[in-house]
């Protein structure tokens, strides 16, 4: 499969830390995901990818460096579900906010961050693997959209725990290479990188 998206502006800013707190209490869980991985969507030539936008305005625009390092540490590739991720962000910035005993710098005019979100259209694509040869074949072939939806989207949006791929050569009883799939963090990566290394590793499994 691959997908599309589109953005949608929510029609909701924070113009400093407490109301980025109030609003990511209260945005939609496809929002937290597009603010965590935007950046390794829109600029997957990148390697290591910048950090979630969350960091990313905290430092640039309220100009909190150890706010924004300890947003940034977030480990996305740890958590399974969109809950578990907002909790950790939520987390950050509750302890900030009462270390700051209430005070909190607004950012410039004009730079308020703005909540967005996005929507996804998943659609099939003409490719079809039966075996580990084919799959190493038509892995070369598939856009990045489709990379991404069976391992970023899958395991954290869909919260299916895994990615795609892993759980198809599980069901192959390939379990050692399901397990070095699911291993790698894809987040260190760039996509095209992502795809050289999936289809290394399948071919270390391929009988020719």
């Amino acid at each position: 499969m691959t997908r599309l998206n589109l953005v949608e502006l929510l029609g909701r800013r924070a113009k400093d830390a407490r109301e980025l707190f109030t609003g990511l209490q209260e945005i939609p869980g496809s929002s937290v995901y597009y603010h965590t991985h935007r950046f390794i969507q829109q600029h997957h030539y990148l390697s290591p990818e910048p950090p979630n936008d969350f960091a990313f305005w905290v430092t640039t625009a309220l100009g909190q460096d150890a706010l924004g390092e300890r947003l940034a540490s977030v480990d996305t590739v740890k958590f399974r579900s969109i809950g578990s991720l907002r909790a950790a962000f939520l987390d950050i910035l509750r302890s900030a906010l009462a270390e700051r005993d209430g005070q909190n710098g607004e950012c410039q005019e004009g730079e308020e961050f703005h909540f967005m979100s996005c929507r996804t259209f998943i659609l099939p694509t003409p490719y079809e693997a039966r075996g580990l040869g084919e799959f190493r074949e038509i892995l070369q072939k598939v856009s990045i959209d489709s990379i991404y939806f069976h391992v970023f989207e899958a395991r954290l949006r869909l919260e299916k725990g895994d990615n795609d791929f892993s759980d198809w050569f599980e069901d192959l009883g390939e379990t050692k290479l399901a397990r070095d799939i699911s291993r790698l963090d894809p987040y260190t990566f760039t996509l095209e990188g992502l795809r050289e290394m999936i289809v290394q590793k399948v071919g270390e499994y391929v009988k020719d």
